[in-house]
């Protein structure tokens, strides 16, 4: 159970500026008292609606230590009705501002930014297409920091920079998949403080070509006179041995449009070989 008991006032108080779509006069559950019911049971697991309203049930008397729920607990209607009616900006805002007083990132944090399809979110034989989310995933503190959709007419290029404006990235590494290796979102991510490891692919033609013949060049005369590091893992289990290599490489003012990535000061290779 979330012990919030404390440090439920800076918990609210993140909220307290939030404003409530509905008609005041006809409020029976306070807002902060939807928010504050809605955020502890979704930590303990609850995933529906209803699920939040039988958690606050079950859990009313520890909840009325920091919240009021002068009328009870509200339905799971109520709930659902406040949350669609609110303004979905504005709320992430509030529970960014949160997070970030209670995840304090420490200096080399690894955010990792990928986008997942969500399960059972598309319209059978309908018009509404698969829901697509970017998320930004804290890993040290195993945290989703921030959460941004993909508009159904465009991709994860136009989602990230959205997602980057509201997370603190100083002191930070966010690393992102070849989508997101664009000299715009590097850029972005070096005016924030933070630094950047991004994947290289095809999506980077000329500039991927020319990473491929460095590293053929270099470990055809087996990296002499050249500055670079090297680490290597073995793992094995279930009748498999992995074995990975990375190189890094220094040196990197030659590449092909280089000094348009903002940032860049170094290439890698990852070989795997499984037996």
């Amino acid at each position: 159970m979330p012990q919030l008991v404390e440090s439920s006032a800076p918990l609210l108080a993140h909220f307290k500026h939030l404003e409530d779509p509905r008609s005041q006069p006809l409020l029976e559950h306070g807002l902060l008292d939807i928010i504050g019911l809605t955020i502890c049971a979704v930590i303990c697991g609850a995933d529906t609606w209803v699920d939040i309203e039988n958690y606050g049930c079950a859990k009313e008397e520890w909840l009325r230590g920091f919240l009021r729920l002068p009328n009870g607990i509200p339905s799971h209607d109520t709930i659902a009705r406040l949350f669609a009616a609110l303004d979905p900006g504005a709320l992430q805002n509030c529970f960014l501002s949160w997070v970030r007083s209670v995840a304090q990132l420490s200096q080399g944090e690894v955010i990792a930014l990928d986008g997942k399809t969500l399960r059972h979110s598309y319209e059978t034989g309908g018009s509404k297409g698969a829901i697509h989310m970017v998320s930004a995933w804290a890993s040290q503190n195993r945290l989703v920091l921030g959460q941004t959709k993909v508009d159904e007419k465009s991709n994860e290029i136009t989602a990230i920079p959205q997602l980057l404006a509201v997370l603190d990235l100083h002191g930070c590494i966010v690393t992102i998949d070849a989508m997101g290796t664009q000299k715009d979102i590097a850029k972005q991510i070096i005016a924030g403080g933070g630094e950047y490891v991004l994947s290289l692919k095809g999506n980077q033609g000329n500039l991927h070509q020319d990473v491929e013949q460095l590293f053929q060049w270099t470990r055809k005369i087996a990296f002499k006179d050249v500055t670079h590091e090297f680490y290597q893992t073995i793992e094995s289990g279930h009748g498999r041995v992995e074995i990975r290599r990375y190189w890094l490489l220094d040196g990197v003012e030659h590449l092909l449009d280089a000094p348009l990535w903002v940032g860049l000061r170094r290439v890698g290779l990852v070989e795997s070989e499984r037996r």
